[in-house]
């Protein structure tokens, strides 16, 4: 594995952001999904799965990751920005995007802007809307925004931060629906999704995340107008052990027949929990 430094513009501030590569052969481009805890160290070990067959690439997002934050306006534009700035220094083409749960609507808006960048599209365990819109619906979300802006706040925003990132919580949390072996979250895999939420300017991601202000779409229906003519071939890995609300919009996805589905073990990190099936799912489509 070789780690490099991205350097760009974004929302015309100066950023620069890890990127690992990882195995040899046709190109492969892999989103880790956005929440709290997600970086790109999570799809290393789909990654090394797939490093014999591809040369696999796999950035952190603006926000995000097990480092440093940049402080840089985070909304939806800013993440397709990301990925055309991306696409602008390693433009492929690739064989093979993979996009883990939110990071799946920017993919395949980056695979519609971008005709011929992608031969293949691969979602893990997709999702298009945020935690609090989905378990409190639509109609909350001036909540919502106020309770980002209250954690992006001075003082009182990283005290509400640190109790919404706490040991209880974040363990209930990857028990409840990023994976489905409960045994999985030990004291060491704690720790070490503890130090993502540890560092600084962390919680404006989270924030964002969370009360729904990086949705790539507002509506199931604006999500499925994303698989519109001329993308490349799709597949949808869907997790058998996915959270009810989030399982019934991936079940609708394949029942609209925009996408090929498969379905792996695991739940909403199914690439991080179970990486031998996702990756014999992935390159089954070869």
């Amino acid at each position: 594995m070789e780690t490099q430094t991205l350097s760009f513009t974004l929302a015309g501030r100066a950023l620069t952001l890890p990127m690992d590569r990882i195995g040899e052969g046709s190109p492969a481009l892999l989103l880790p999904a956005l929440s709290s805890i997600a970086t790109r160290e999570e799809m290393r070990p789909l990654a090394t799965r797939l490093a014999a067959r591809h040369a696999c690439l796999v950035p952190d997002w603006p926000g995000f990751g097990a480092q440093p934050r940049a402080r840089v306006p985070l909304a939806p534009d800013t993440l397709h920005a990301f990925l055309d700035a991306l696409l602008a220094q390693a433009p492929g083409p690739y064989a093979l995007g993979v996009a883990a749960g939110h990071a799946a609507g920017y993919l395949v808006a980056a695979a519609a802007r971008h005709p011929g960048a992608f031969a293949r599209l691969v979602l893990v365990a997709p999702t298009w809307r945020g935690p609090l819109p989905t378990a409190m619906g639509e109609e909350r979300r001036p909540l919502f925004g106020r309770l980002r802006r209250a954690v992006e706040a001075p003082v009182v925003g990283n005290l509400l931060y640190r109790l919404n990132v706490s040991t209880p919580i974040v363990a209930r949390m990857m028990q409840a629906h990023v994976y489905a072996d409960r045994a999985r979250v030990t004291p060491a895999l704690l720790a070490e999704k503890r130090r993502v939420t540890h560092q600084p300017r962390a919680r404006f991601g989270t924030a964002a995340f969370v009360t729904g202000g990086l949705d790539p779409v507002r509506t199931r229906e604006e999500f499925f107008a994303l698989f519109g003519p001329g993308l490349p071939p799709v597949t949808m890995l869907h997790p058998k052990g996915a959270p009810r609300r989030s399982g019934a919009e991936m079940a609708a996805l394949a029942e609209a027949g925009l996408v090929r589905s498969v379905a792996v073990p695991g739940a909403l990190a199914a690439h991080e929990e179970c990486p031998e099936a996702v990756a014999a799912a992935i390159l089954s489509g070869t």
